[in-house]
């Protein structure tokens, strides 16, 4: 499976304020910096999630983005469709292709492509956090 590069900024952004220790809100250039990360895209990304359900943003002085639920309750799955879209199995028309054939190769992807769907909520932001003293966060 390869996750675009919005997603990977997506990812890394959640988990920097999974983890963070801020009391309030962090703004995107502070994001940005730590993570590596262009800020004028990093922006795009933030905005898409706080659309999305996954993060809240505070305006002005001491503003920022945080997750708007806990780590343990934000999926990989919520992630990665927020900005790409449902995960599914498409196929291109194969004319030359029986269409039994087809028929059967397109139920074998999307099964393929439910499968992952299900293995990708299971995966919350909290099992990708850094441990702590051996302990998962």
């Amino acid at each position: 499976m390869r996750l675009s590069r919005t997603v990977a900024y997506a990812l890394q952004a959640t988990i920097q304020l999974a983890q963070s220790r801020a009391a309030g809100p962090i703004p995107c250039n502070m994001l940005a910096a730590e993570g590596q990360m262009p800020e004028r895209f990093l922006l795009q990304v933030l905005r898409v999630l706080v659309r999305e359900g996954i993060l809240r943003s505070t305006r002005g002085v001491g503003g920022g983005y945080a997750l708007r639920r806990s780590p343990a309750e934000i999926s990989l799955l919520e992630v990665i469709e927020a900005l790409d879209g449902p995960i599914t199995a498409t196929l291109p028309s194969y004319e030359g292709l029986p269409q039994d054939s087809r028929c059967k190769l397109s139920h074998a992807l999307s099964a393929l492509a439910e499968r992952a769907r299900r293995e990708l909520d299971s995966i919350k932001l909290a099992h990708l956090l850094p441990s702590v003293d051996g302990q998962e966060a």
